[in-house]
Parts: C-alpha cells; sequence; structure tokens
C-alpha cells in the first residue's frame, strides 16, 4: 500500500473534521471525499516516486493533474464517477491552500469531464399506487408491514428522502399536519403529511411493540433499535420483483415519483423545490425535462402523423 506523509494525513483529518463540524457534512460524504482524496495523495506520491509532503503538494502541475486523470480513465472511472473524484480534490485544496499559503490554479483549474446527467426515473401513478398496496405484504409480522407501508407512503406522500423518514424522533408522534424536516446540509423545510401518511404511522405505532419514546427513533427495527435503511431497501426490492417494475424503483424513486407526479398534475416548480428541499432551482429542473419526455412518449404514440 502506498505511504501518504502523516502531514498529509493530518492535513485531511483537519480538513474533514471541518466539513463535519463546520458544514454538517453526512457520515456518506466524508466517507466519500476521505476515499478520493486519500486515493489522489497516494497517486501523486507514486507519480513523484516518494512521500508528499504539503510542500510538495503545493507545487502540482497541470501535467500532474493531467496524469492523475488519465490514470483514472484508464483504470475504466467512468466521466461522473472522475468528476465527483476532482470535486473533493478542489474542495481539499482550496482549503489547503488557504491554509498554508499557496496558489492552487494548477489543481482548481483542471477541467471537470463532460457526462450526461442521469435524470430521475420516477414511477407511473399506478405502478406507485401498486407499490403502497403490495408492500404490506412482504411481512408476515403485522406490526413490520404496518411499518413498511408507513415508511414508503411517507417517502411518496411527503417526498422525504429516506434518511429523513428514518431520522424521524418519537416526538413527532402523532403525525401533525405539517412537518418540519431538517435536510442536507442542515436546511430545514416544512413539509405538508397526507391523511394517509398519518393514518399509515398511526397503525403502524399502534401495532409496534416497542414503547414509543420522544427521542427513540420512530421507526424501529425488529429488536427495537432504529430501523436501517437496507431494511427498506429490500422491501422494495421485493415488492418490485412481485409486481414486475424496473430496478429502477427503488425508495428514492418514490421521492422523484412524489415531484414528477406534482409538476404533472400542474404543480408549480418553486413550490415543488421547496416541498424537496433543493437549495436550487436548477436540481429541481430536471423533473420538467423528465415531463417534457413523458409529454412526448404521450404525442409519438397519440398523434396520427407521429
Amino acid at each position: 500500500m502506498t505511504l501518504i506523509s502523516p502531514a498529509c494525513r493530518d492535513a485531511l483529518q483537519l480538513w474533514l473534521e471541518r466539513l463535519g463540524g463546520l458544514e454538517d457534512a453526512s457520515a456518506n460524504t466524508l466517507t466519500a471525499y476521505r476515499g478520493d482524496v486519500t486515493a489522489f495523495l497516494a497517486f501523486m506520491t507514486q507519480h513523484s516516486g516518494g512521500p508528499q509532503g504539503l510542500g510538495a503538494l503545493s507545487r502540482i502541475t497541470t501535467a500532474d493533474m493531467r496524469a492523475w486523470m488519465a490514470a483514472e480513465r484508464n483504470s475504466s472511472t467512468g466521466a461522473r464517477s472522475l468528476a465527483r473524484k476532482l470535486s473533493a480534490v478542489k474542495n481539499f485544496y482550496r482549503w489547503l491552500a488557504e491554509r498554508e499559503g499557496f496558489e492552487p490554479a494548477a489543481v482548481l483549474l483542471a477541467r471537470s469531464p463532460k457526462f450526461q446527467k442521469k435524470l430521475p426515473r420516477p414511477l407511473a401513478p399506478e405502478a406507485a399506487r401498486a407499490v403502497l398496496e403490495t408492500v404490506e405484504l412482504q411481512s408476515q409480522q403485522d406490526w413490520v408491514a404496518a411499518r413498511d407501508v408507513a415508511v414508503v407512503t411517507l417517502l411518496y406522500g411527503c417526498g422525504l428522502r429516506i434518511s429523513e423518514a428514518l431520522g424521524l424522533k418519537g416526538a413527532v408522534a402523532p403525525l401533525p399536519p405539517v412537518l418540519r424536516i431538517l435536510g442536507k446540509g442542515r436546511k430545514e423545510r416544512v413539509v405538508p403529511v397526507l391523511p394517509a401518511a398519518r393514518d399509515a404511522v398511526a397503525r403502524y405505532l399502534h401495532l409496534c411493540p416497542h414503547p414509543q419514546e420522544a427521542d427513540a427513533p420512530l421507526f424501529r427495527g425488529v429488536r427495537g433499535g432504529a430501523l436501517n435503511p437496507r431494511q427498506i431497501q429490500g422491501v422494495m426490492a421485493r415488492t418490485r420483483a412481485q409486481l414486475g417494475l424496473p430496478a429502477t424503483a427503488t425508495p428514492h424513486a418514490l421521492r422523484h415519483s412524489f415531484a414528477t407526479h406534482l409538476l404533472e398534475a400542474g404543480g408549480d416548480l418553486r413550490a415543488i423545490q421547496e416541498l424537496l428541499g433543493h437549495a436550487s432551482l436548477s436540481t429541481t429542473q430536471a423533473y420538467t425535462a423528465v415531463d417534457t419526455t413523458h409529454l412526448m412518449e404521450v404525442y409519438n404514440k397519440a398523434h396520427p402523423k407521429a
């Protein structure tokens, strides 16, 4: 294993601690950043023939950056993954350059590879309804079945991320007509809760054998601990297999479906942005492309001259 100098290792740890503390980056983000930047530093160690101290890192050239990116592409790293890795490296370098007082132009001016952004893959409205009806059949325990229905109903009925749904505490029960959700980047948003979602959560709580506690997770695993996201992913996998849905029918696809179905029904894009908790309208605008794709499919199938 290629060694990274202690100074670089310490700097990386300080940067990650800053991201986690001041910017409230998620654990998954920190893990990904650590892996991406560590691999970059390891490459530069090999590329230069020796451990890279902070001084050497300040002298990285455009040619060095091109060599790293070429090596990544040669190892079958896709354009999207390479763009993510480059973003992590640039983020680290901005912080490091400010801390150490050097000019990071060679790194920051490296051009990100172009790639076509994947559009969200929502379920059709009838497929979303079928999922809600079929999830309950995947467990033999009534309370577990009710729990899974409650979670999935929140994902589709409120547009929650799975981490947001499973992050709810017992204090929110019984669910109010409106929830305050703390999403990515500690961005708070207000989300209306449909009666169907409130009823589903109430039924789950009525059947749940574990005591309801204000500070405990709202959704419990079989042994009473916090419900693991993999459990819901597994329920969705069994449900889509039973219904013959594609592999894209994941828990997160229910959030996409929430947004797309609102847009198709005439929902305002900025209102949908607020409901989803997107920091930028450009993120929400991906759903307009989905809607346009749907319209073109209808046009091509239905128009006599298509």
